[in-house]
């Protein structure tokens, strides 16, 4: 009943026309260049307050100075080849099957970015894609399908963190700053020569914790990796070590997933910020490879020619909920960082409406005065950004108040769908009824008024699971102060 509910409204979405659909250029100008850089892992709340007082990301803040951020924009699932594929196609993962790590897009699929080309846009991409099928292992496809063993195929390696003793080493992850490297010397040598108006993707590993060798024969990525060069970069005392339920109180998912990624171990609080720190390091180093792209862009006079983007495919918990890696509904694996910046973008606006990444697809369509698909989960996010389209009345129309993300793959032991509305944020597990769901009011966690368990003060889509009253349909509610305050934010 519970799945019912959210099906019917993604469907109510999915039928209803494509906002823009009619085609259209911003202004009287040629279509801009666009350049899209993707990081890997890197949490949302970090590119706004109170997140961005951790640590220093000074090219993120001048893309907030001259852009539009979206503060509440979530993947559409929380673990990287699905996410991507969503992003690509523009949509949601149950109408591309990109189930897990090993399942994601035919090679031959139409994204975004074959679009531009076919209408005259000089395209290039660097770096870090994984939006196909067949990367990463094959335990990514098989570990989601044996979740009722009893048994483990594999545990992840405990989280650690590794300091290099070049204590002013500033490259340290490598191989991304030599994907920016080309992207630069592209931008340089071509792009700057170009009649026409290019777009450019950049995918960086970043902040992607490092592959953990020492774990063993199937070992995973479970070691954050800096230097004392980029530790500078954060604030220390700014750090918070997030508490957690013991054990015996976790939600089953929870238990799994720690158990999984092997965090449910004794853990000091030294060894969490430190964890944490290493992190945020991380992030201000990817920080620095967006800033190369921009700075490289200024100095060849294409920034005032072009929209940049930044986002990334999914956040990192850090030792949130006693986790770390992504796969979780929770807001530091869920929510992602989004900026867009360039000619006709609003700037030092932030934008509150929740948007997810199978809209980026629309919006890079929307700056080329593309016409749009009918068939996209996503929507255009230039009525929100853009300094030509005004109308307050009309935004309210043109995306829907809400965002579903689901997850089906590895460390998790059910299928997990999450609805977020500007103040709900609503995960059902499975089938909705065999695994307890939760309801989180605004972004606070843990969820008010209670994670799961008997209660009479619950969102009726969840009560009907445990009160002795007559079950009420999947899109009735009943007449709780909380279910009435739900029903006005859907």
């Amino acid at each position: 009943m519970l799945l019912l509910w959210v099906s019917a409204v993604v469907a109510s979405a999915l039928a209803a026309p494509a906002p823009g659909a009619g085609g259209r250029r911003r202004g009287e100008v040629g279509a801009p260049n666009v350049v899209v850089v993707v990081s890997d892992s890197f949490d949302g709340r970090l590119t706004f307050q109170p997140g961005n007082q951790v640590l220093k990301l000074p090219f993120i803040n001048f893309m907030k100075t001259h852009g539009t951020s979206f503060l509440n924009a979530y993947t559409n699932s929380p673990i990287c080849c699905p996410s991507r594929a969503a992003m690509w196609s523009g949509l949601f993962t149950h109408l591309t099957e990109s189930w897990n790590n090993f399942k994601g897009l035919d090679p031959n699929y139409t994204t975004w970015m074959d679009v531009m080309e076919k209408h005259g846009y000089r395209t290039q991409k660097f770096g870090k894609l994984d939006y196909t099928s067949g990367h990463h292992s094959l335990s990514n496809r098989v570990e989601a399908w044996t979740r009722d063993v009893a048994f483990l195929l594999r545990q992840e390696g405990r989280p650690m963190v590794n300091l290099l003793p070049d204590k002013n080493k500033t490259r340290v992850m490598e191989k991304d700053w030599k994907i920016t490297d080309r992207a630069t010397d592209w931008l340089r040598k071509e792009a700057v020569h170009l009649a026409g108006p290019f777009v450019l993707y950049v995918g960086l590993n970043l902040p992607h914790p490092y592959p953990s060798p020492s774990s063993g024969e199937n070992f995973g990525a479970s070691t954050f990796q800096t230097s004392h060069y980029w530790l500078k970069k954060v604030y220390r005392d700014a750090i918070k070590i997030p508490k957690w339920s013991p054990l015996a109180e976790m939600h089953p998912v929870d238990y799994y997933s720690s158990y999984t990624k092997n965090c449910t171990g004794k853990f000091t609080k030294k060894e969490i910020k430190n964890i944490r720190a290493f992190y945020y390091a991380m992030c201000a180093e990817a920080d620095a490879m967006l800033g190369e792209i921009i700075l490289a862009l200024r100095q060849l006079d294409l920034l005032q020619k072009t929209v940049v983007i930044y986002t990334s495919d999914h956040g990192e918990l850090a030792m949130e909920h006693r986790q770390f890696y992504k796969m979780s509904m929770y807001e530091a694996s869920a929510h992602v960082p989004l900026l867009i910046m360039g000619p006709g973008i609003k700037a030092n606006v932030q934008v509150p409406n929740v948007v997810s990444l199978v809209d980026i697809y629309p919006t890079l369509l929307d700056i080329a005065g593309i016409p749009l698909p009918q068939n996209l989960s996503g929507y255009s996010l230039l009525p929100l950004s853009s300094e030509t389209l005004r109308n307050k009345n009309e935004l309210k129309t043109l995306h829907p108040p809400w965002i579903l993300s689901e997850f089906h793959g590895c460390n998790v032991n059910a299928s997990t769908y999450m609805l977020r509305t500007k103040r709900w944020k609503y995960i059902a597990y499975a089938d909705g009824a065999s695994v307890l769901p939760q309801l989180f009011g605004s972004i606070v966690e843990p969820p008010f008024p209670a994670t799961y368990g008997p209660s009479t003060d619950i969102l009726c889509f969840v009560c009907l699971q445990w009160s002795a009253g007559t079950p009420v349909g999947p899109l009735q509610t009943c007449s709780c102060r909380i279910c009435s305050s739900f029903s006005q934010q859907l």
